[in-house]
């Protein structure tokens, strides 16, 4: 693969997360593509004039055969916090087999890095979702792949009315000396921020390790982008809101992608 390649595959288009890395990425001058639920591709609004898509669904291997082809890296997104054992979504069909079909996906098609959006370990993340995440991170080794893991904290944008919740852990992970002590790396930051992380780290040729922390996204902004001088997202983009209550974060776009479609819903048992 070329090293001036900057065509970067990213799955869940429509999405709070996935649109937010893909205009990161296109501020940054990468070429993007994105994957999209089928059924979703109204959800895409401008970002569908200025990226390359197609629809795909990430738990059927099939569709996404050659999807990945001529791309750098491939960034992945999907997954959801929310699960529904009667609808055969546990948290290792949701987060973990999307991730491995992505994967396998990258090595077919010759895509030698992948990210994985993972999550931070916090008191109020759920620990069957965060099993889920850290068997697709070992997946991603087993399997070969150059692996980049983007272990997030929850994201919020600026400006939208905020739980007290949120204002307390930004407080605590931006206090020298207070930070320290992990608050640094749960804290919540604006999504912005995130996204120009992931993109900067995703585009760096000489990526120094495998794992990041908020602090290593927040590194990644300058000053003046940190104190929100200048968005992520292009004035013609809207920002999808954010749920105010941390403790109801997850439906099927927050924060990271989505939930299969009623007739791909399946159980492993089965």
């Amino acid at each position: 693969m070329p090293t001036t390649n900057r065509r970067i595959l990213i799955t869940g288009g429509g999405t709070f997360l996935g649109d937010n890395l893909a205009a990161a990425l296109l501020a940054e001058g990468a070429e993007v593509t994105l994957l999209v639920r089928p059924g979703a591709e109204d959800r895409l609004g401008p970002l569908a004039q200025r990226t390359r898509w197609w629809t795909a669904d990430v738990w059927n291997p099939a569709s996404l055969r050659g999807r990945a082809r001529g791309h750098a890296s491939v960034i992945h997104t999907v997954g959801s916090m929310n699960a529904d054992p009667a609808q055969g979504l546990n948290h290792h069909w949701l987060n973990f087999v999307s991730a491995r079909n992505v994967a396998n996906m990258c090595v077919g098609d010759g895509v030698p890095h992948m990210v994985l959006m993972s999550s931070v370990a916090a008191p109020w993340v759920n620990r069957a979702y965060l099993r889920a995440k850290r068997e697709a991170e070992a997946y991603m080794g087993r399997v070969g792949l150059n692996a980049t893991i983007i272990r997030a904290p929850v994201a919020y944008v600026r400006g939208e009315r905020r739980h007290p919740f949120y204002w307390l852990m930004t407080l605590l992970g931006s206090t020298p000396v207070v930070s320290w002590f992990g608050f640094g790396r749960i804290a919540p930051m604006p999504i912005d921020m995130l996204a120009r992380g992931v993109a900067r780290i995703t585009l760096d040729k000489n990526r120094s390790k495998t794992i990041y922390y908020a602090p290593d996204l927040r590194r990644r902004n300058t000053a003046r982008e940190a104190r929100g001088v200048a968005p992520v997202l292009p004035r013609d983009l809207p920002t999808p809101a954010q749920p105010v209550n941390p403790f109801k974060l997850l439906d099927d776009d927050t924060p990271f992608g989505w939930l299969p479609p009623e007739s791909g819903r399946h159980d492993e048992s089965r």
